[in-house]
């Protein structure tokens, strides 16, 4: 009897459970969506709106965008499934990079207030140039559009890891070096033990940051670079505008948009198992 009763408490905040989240996190986005869908297409019953409406986008796109996106006509006639892979590719690389060396020069950096006072004036203009203003110097140094796109990801998403893994190292409690002084930790036990877990949560902020402009570096970067990407495509629909390539571009920045939103989830995701409860 107590068995049964306890299995049906389970059940039943199971189900208050899954009611919460649909009433919070489902029901309210889908509103929002399709307040903004309706306000889209009625904007466009207007004979000067010029861009389609969302009916005439997904019927103009539906086939073969839509129901095929991995087809693949040969060059750079394939569908939006291969160019959002593409692009994901060279993001992947180039981020994956950053990464590494944003995390070493910056735990390097935040160790030493000496080499910390020397380059940070170096950091901080670098860091205010545009992505697309590395591409002419990317591509006179690599004289290929894929490295020289790989590139301006790169530059572009280091300087937020970079610069939050040095805030991270420098705002270690003084407690803990205590403790290491106390316990002579040195080189990479000092760094496993005290200065990566107190890094981390810096870290995944900066990772964050970084893999959201590495996909905004990259549509810009594609668009003139040319090649098979989704920055690429959209130049391309965009350079042979009809009202059919109108709808493909719009279609093309639902999935850019779609496949940010799933990138910073994912750091997101990686960020809540990695980072102590204790540190968000």
């Amino acid at each position: 009897m107590a068995a049964t009763l306890g299995s049906r408490a389970i059940r039943n905040k199971a189900r208050k459970n899954i009611s919460n989240f649909v009433t919070k996190k489902v029901i309210p986005p889908l509103v929002a969506l399709g307040i903004f869908l309706l306000v889209w297409q009625l904007l466009c019953l207007n004979p000067g709106f010029k861009l389609p409406g969302p009916i005439e986008t997904i019927s103009e796109t539906w086939n073969p965008f839509i129901i095929n996106p991995f087809f693949d006509n040969g060059e750079n006639d394939k569908g939006l499934g291969w160019q959002i892979l593409s692009s994901l590719g060279r993001v992947g690389l180039g981020f994956s990079l950053s990464a590494v060396v944003g995390i070493t020069l910056g735990i390097l950096v935040g160790v030493n207030p000496i080499v910390y006072n020397a380059v940070d004036p170096i950091f901080q203009v670098l860091r205010t140039v545009p992505p697309l203003a590395w591409l002419p110097i990317s591509l006179a140094a690599f004289q290929q559009a894929n490295p020289s796109a790989i590139f301006v990801i790169f530059i572009t998403s280091i300087w937020p890891i970079l610069i939050n893994t040095t805030v991270g190292v420098q705002q270690i409690p003084q407690d803990y070096i205590n403790v290491a002084k106390v316990l002579k930790l040195r080189g990479l036990k000092y760094f496993y033990k005290i200065v990566f877990p107190a890094t981390v949560p810096y870290i995944f902020t900066g990772l964050r940051i970084g893999i959201g402009l590495s996909w905004l570096a990259i549509v810009a970067a594609e668009m003139l670079v040319g090649g098979v990407g989704i920055g690429s495509f959209i130049w391309d629909a965009y350079n042979t505008t009809t009202e059919t390539n109108l709808s493909e571009i719009i279609l093309a920045l639902v999935y850019v948009g779609l496949v940010g939103l799933m990138l910073d989830r994912l750091v997101g995701f990686v960020s809540r198992k990695i980072v102590p409860e204790e540190q968000k």
